[in-house]
């Protein structure tokens, strides 16, 4: 998984159980894609302090991570909900029976809405 998609999903799962600066110097970076340059500029702190502060946050949310399991629990989670939605899908195009059909209808439905609310 790319760098930064992680940093982001560690950011939402966990980001709350940082400090209030921790979290504005890491939101920064990491979902509002400031330079350190700036991000040291708007926080009166050297660039060399906001990378050691990004981390140290890094360090704390992979923490967490190895030990919740938060994040690879929804990734497994949305794989399988996509995987259901799709072998529905499948099961649809190749039903006759309306009534069969119907109910296919509802696990697309019910998996798309598991999915949507993540």
């Amino acid at each position: 998984m790319e760098k930064m998609v992680r940093q982001a999903l560690l950011y939402d799962f966990y980001g709350e159980l940082l400090t209030e600066h921790q979290k504005s110097v890491y939101s920064d970076i990491v979902l509002n894609d400031l330079s350190y340059s700036e991000v040291a500029r708007n926080e009166g702190i050297s660039r060399q302090g906001v990378y050691d502060l990004v981390k140290r946050c890094d360090s704390i949310l992979e923490d967490y991570e190895s030990k919740l399991l938060l994040v690879a629990k929804f990734l497994e989670t949305n794989a399988r909900v996509s995987r259901i939605h799709d072998l529905a899908a499948e099961l649809l195009n190749m039903a006759d029976n309306s009534e069969l059909r119907n109910k296919i209808t509802e696990i697309e439905s019910i998996s798309k809405a598991i999915y949507e609310s993540y």
